[in-house]
């Protein structure tokens, strides 16, 4: 497993969301793209990035800054927020080398599908993001997690069985920015049920023993933002995680 540090952008500046509410945002003293020459120097080889305009506008709004961090840093980059159309796909992967692709993959299945075919599986992550019901049961949220689905992960993960799907991004989103511990439970069973898929979790990282905790479920990457920005998480212990570390 590798640590893939995230930096949410919004205004050209780097913050976190708790749960995703753009009402409770943190900024952070940090410009992105010297954040994340940071995390090169580090040993990251990639990166995740969240377009918080894009996403909040339905477009892409931050790719030149976005642009800034790939040229300065050398990483490569995972972008994701307001991916919604071929066109502003088309825009996001002149830029960067992976677009997360989150409400759509429920919405308009079909249509992924079809852009998994021609763009090749290596290119696109679907960001399957979760609750976890009354029976402890992980439903999909969409729409910035403003709205709960009845579909379970494991329905939405089956219809994709036959896509060659690689890279599937969950969050748990009550745990999102919350520093409260990643749902273990949850990635240890996406594992066990789709093995050929390279997840990533997302949600809950305090510290060091999150990230090994998390290793040992089988995820391939653990995505922390706040952890790392509020330096709960050393950078000793931040290179160990890193394959350049």
């Amino acid at each position: 497993m590798d640590l893939l540090p995230a930096i949410d952008i919004r205004g050209g500046r780097c913050v976190r969301l708790l749960k995703g509410d753009f009402e409770q945002e943190t900024r952070y003293p940090v410009d992105p793209v010297e954040l994340a020459q940071r995390y090169a120097d580090l040993g990251a080889v990639w990166l995740h990035v969240v377009d918080l305009d894009g996403a909040a506008r339905g477009v892409p709004a931050n790719l030149e800054v976005v642009r800034k961090m790939a040229s300065a840093a050398n990483l490569k980059i995972q972008l994701g927020g307001g991916l919604r159309s071929r066109d502003d796909l088309d825009r996001a992967l002149d830029v960067v080398d992976r677009a997360v692709i989150g409400s759509l993959a429920v919405e308009a299945r079909e249509q992924v599908t079809g852009w998994l075919a021609e763009l090749g599986a290596d290119r696109l992550t679907l960001a399957l993001d979760v609750r976890m019901d009354e029976n402890d049961m992980p439903r999909i949220a969409t729409h910035g997690w403003t709205r709960d689905s009845a579909e379970t992960l494991w329905n939405a993960l089956e219809a994709y069985s036959a896509t060659g799907l690689r890279h599937v991004l969950c969050t748990d989103v009550e745990r999102d920015g919350a520093l409260q511990g990643p749902n273990l439970r949850l990635y240890s069973t996406c594992g066990q049920h789709f093995p050929a898929i390279g997840f990533q979790a997302s949600g809950g990282v305090r510290d060091s023993r999150d990230l090994s905790d998390l290793a040992a479920t089988g995820v391939a990457y653990a995505i922390s933002g706040k952890a790392l920005l509020e330096g709960r998480i050393t950078e000793e212990e931040i290179r160990s995680f890193l394959p350049n570390g």
